[in-house]
């Protein structure tokens, strides 16, 4: 039974790591969309959405709950 709870909540870490992911994905759409970004501003939004990517790749790697 253990090993299912550790399933469900990868699951749900993995659904939140997605979440953030995403948020950053859009966060640059829409900046970008309002006005010219700086280099050191997409800098930045650059390296969130690396990170979240990043998180998201680890845990698929140390959880294998990708989808």
């Amino acid at each position: 039974m253990r090993a299912l709870s550790n399933i469900v909540l990868s699951c749900v870490e993995r659904d939140r790591l997605e979440s953030e992911l995403s948020e950053a994905r859009i966060r640059v759409r829409n900046l970008s969309r309002l006005r010219h970004l700086t280099p050191p501003e997409l800098a930045v939004l650059d390296q969130r959405e690396y990170t979240a990517h990043a998180r998201l790749r680890d845990h698929d790697a140390e959880h294998g709950c990708q989808r």
